[in-house]
């Protein structure tokens, strides 16, 4: 400051500030080698509160409205009076002015993902971004330990200090929410009002309240969301045959667009396996038709095959036998020319236990007079070996 300044600075006594940023939370009032005197008139406006800081100490602090500050420096005689310190005055007076209305839009995001513990995914590492303001409640509080000697603190001196607070709250407050991953998106409000209020507890000591914190979004790795995106395809296609169906449509027209003798290949493959595949979807006349139900596939009930007029009937269905061996061993089921090999092996004798669909128990082979046939040509058992 020049001549004009310290002369200005001995008659005006008026002390305010008219904020003409968006970003200042502390502005020292600049009044000559810091003599505020003798009755000078403070104002503070809304949204303002004034520390006055008397001999290096905070003497005071004033919300909104106009005060008359009592000091140890009485206008020009003080002056005067100080020739012995160079006609500077050894009693300091200061006013630091405080914004107190909320500061917005301060961005936060984290640089390293977040790992906790998903009650459906296990382990997962998720990354956050979003904004918050802050607002000051303890203006003297400010002053000590933070803002100091500054003749003009601005947020962007304290951003890196409350974002890295910010980061080191945020991995407790996603694990103690309880909430699954998938329905962090409908939570986010809720979290970030218990972030607000665990972060101004926090931050009460240094005088900063955090009035609104947001939380813009939750977003996992690449490829845990690559993985997610899989999953949500194959619940949203539902039946696989008709989504192969389409896949294949959709090949066969982009086959069509590719002239050339790969594309025509590939289209005519393509044609002739899709032909096939939608041909096994409709039901042909005399083969079993199969109903889908919602939780199990129903079997096919095989029933009579039509003729053609004037056509021989069907053929009858063969009997299925079962043998029971000597050392407990089932063998089966046989049809009848099953049957006559393991005659012809030895294996079936009138004593082998027989059983087929509607005896009610196993029976001897010779007991069975449709088995009577085999068994004639079936060789008597070796003589013993003197």
């Amino acid at each position: 400051m020049g001549l004009f300044d310290k002369i200005r600075g001995e008659f005006i006594d008026i002390v305010e500030w008219l904020d003409d940023s968006r970003d200042t939370i502390v502005w020292r009032f600049p009044r000559y080698e810091n003599e505020i005197k003798m009755g000078a008139k403070l104002t503070v406006r809304e949204s303002q509160a004034a520390v006055f800081v008397n001999e290096g100490q905070v003497a005071d602090a004033f919300p909104p409205g106009m005060y008359t500050l009592q000091t140890q420096n009485m206008p020009i005689m003080s002056t005067l009076k100080g020739w012995k310190y160079g006609f500077n005055s050894p009693f300091k007076a200061e006013v630091y002015f405080v914004n107190t209305r909320q500061f917005t839009d301060l961005k936060w995001g984290t640089q390293n993902p977040v790992i906790v513990r998903d009650p459906e995914f296990g382990m997962v590492r998720l990354r956050a971004f979003g904004a918050f303001a802050i607002r000051v409640i303890d203006p003297p509080a400010l002053l000590r330990e933070l803002a100091g000697t500054d003749p003009q603190f601005r947020t962007e001196e304290v951003s890196e200090y409350l974002r890295q607070i910010i980061v080191g709250r945020l991995g407790t407050a996603l694990a103690s929410s309880g909430v699954p991953m998938l329905d962090l998106a409908t939570q986010q409000g809720m979290i970030g009002d218990k972030l607000a209020a665990a972060l101004s507890q926090e931050l009460a000591p240094v005088g900063i309240q955090i009035p609104k914190f947001v939380i813009e979004n939750i977003s996992l790795p690449p490829e845990v969301e690559a993985a997610i995106d899989k999953r949500s395809q194959m619940g949203i296609v539902g039946n696989l045959d008709q989504y192969t169906q389409f896949q294949a449509a959709n090949a066969i027209q982009d086959a069509a667009n590719n002239p050339g003798g790969a594309g025509e290949g590939l289209g005519v493959g393509l044609g002739m396996a899709l032909g096939q595949r939608v041909a096994a979807g409709f039901p042909q006349p005399g083969q079993p038709q199969y109903q889908q139900q919602p939780q199990q596939y129903q079997q096919p009930q095989t029933a009579p095959q039509p003729t053609a007029p004037g056509g021989p009937p069907p053929l009858p269905a063969q009997e299925q036998w079962y043998l029971g061996t000597a050392d407990g061993q089932r063998i089966g089921p046989l049809d009848q020319g099953a049957l006559a090999q393991q005659a012809g092996a030895g294996v079936l004798t009138p004593n082998t236990l027989v059983w087929k669909t509607g005896m009610a128990q196993w029976v001897p082979a010779s007991q069975v007079p449709e088995l009577g046939s085999l068994l004639a040509n079936t060789p008597p058992p070796l003589p013993p070996q003197g």
